[in-house]
């Protein structure tokens, strides 16, 4: 590996990776100045403080120009990685059930208050993407999407993910919707199994789909397949599938920005071989990126005599996922008293019984 990681001048690779701690070693250096690295996700045992993970965020992004971009699975709820110094997010079926109970208009508003919450605090402390908003349908099967899931109504799913996207690019952040076509209806998790959902195309089409095109069509600027097989349409996992990834999410619904695959070293993953055959059938299937995430080994397996896959809009669609603005305007939003208004009335949604819940620290969503 190379030995000078200052002032690099590389494209973004098709790779994300993770680090282990507080700060970087001289290791994880190393191994993020790789041409094949594109991205970083941050998970909660990165974080200390906010002064913290925005000194360790600038030291990543000090690498390399143009910047890594940085990530983090920071939906609200259980899965929320930064907690002291950030607001405490509401689950979103909060966001569901508000809905059916006070009405469509103070639902919408409240979405729209913690995307901007949700955004605009991670910003301030450098981080480009969280990867949300979860579109999977509650059809009351699936725990490890649970409350996580908006609604069991797709209509209502779209509306409260498109207000959650104006909250989000208010605060100067894309967003991310998972896991497609739809991980809602199947009761296994794939993180330690490979779930399979035996539903045919209709409807899949006309329930979990919806509120994917629907995000689609409005500027949604990045997508994560779910790790589930769809045995009645095809044979393979959709983060492994062309038909899914190519035929349905390009072709048929137009979809332009970047496809994530979901962490390849997920059980889910596992039928597909080593982590190298791993990406490789992500790649051929339509995946910009891939995300390795809690075993380094691999990713250095994976980096090895990296062979890029072609893709002409690779970095056009990194470029996408850029934050906006600099983390200083960030900061002086949060002192505004409108958005510290949005602040009080999202933590006001919070519950200890929405954010408890059995996803495990450290995983990838």
């Amino acid at each position: 590996m190379m030995t000078n990681t200052a002032h690099l001048f590389l494209p973004r690779g098709p790779v994300m990776a993770d680090v282990a701690a507080f700060q970087l070693t001289e290791e994880e250096r190393q191994r993020l100045s790789h041409p094949a690295i594109g991205g970083v996700i941050l998970f909660r045992r990165n974080y200390a403080s906010r002064e913290q993970i925005t000194a360790l965020i600038a030291e990543i992004k000090s690498l390399r120009t143009p910047a890594l971009i940085v990530a983090v699975d920071h939906e609200g709820g259980r899965v929320q990685r930064f907690i002291e110094g950030f607001t405490r997010l509401p689950a979103m079926r909060v966001l569901g059930e508000l809905w059916d109970k006070q009405g469509e208009e103070v639902a919408v508003n409240a979405a729209e208050n913690v995307g901007w919450v949700l955004a605009a605090e991670l910003r301030a402390c450098g981080v480009d993407l969280s990867f949300t908003p979860v579109l999977d349908l509650d059809w009351g099967c699936c725990a490890v999407i649970g409350n996580r899931s908006f609604h069991a109504d797709p209509a209502v799913v779209s509306a409260l993910a498109l207000a959650l996207q104006r909250g989000l690019n208010k605060g100067g952040m894309r967003t991310c919707g998972k896991h497609f076509p739809g991980h809602g209806y199947v009761a296994g998790d794939s993180h330690f199994t490979l779930p399979e959902d035996n539903r045919g195309w209709a409807e899949l089409w006309e329930n979990d789909i919806r509120p994917f095109q629907v995000l689609s069509d409005h500027g949604m600027a990045a997508v994560m397949p779910a790790h589930v097989v769809y045995s009645n349409i095809d044979d393979q996992a959709a983060g492994f599938s062309r038909f899914w990834l190519q035929d349905v999410l390009r072709k048929r619904m137009g979809f332009d920005g970047v496809i994530f695959s979901d962490d390849l070293t997920m059980e889910g993953a596992s039928g597909a071989g080593d982590v190298r055959e791993r990406a490789r059938l992500s790649f051929e299937a339509g995946c910009d990126v891939v995300l390795v995430c809690n075993k380094p080994d691999w990713t250095d397996a994976l980096i090895k005599d990296f062979a890029y896959p072609h893709n002409d809009k690779l970095a056009m669609r990194w470029q996408r996922m850029e934050g906006e603005g600099q983390a200083a305007d960030f900061v002086q939003m949060m002192a505004l008293p409108d958005f510290q208004a949005a602040q009080q009335q999202t933590a006001l949604l919070a519950s200890p019984n929405d954010l408890a819940g059995g996803v495990k620290v450290g995983e990838a969503f």
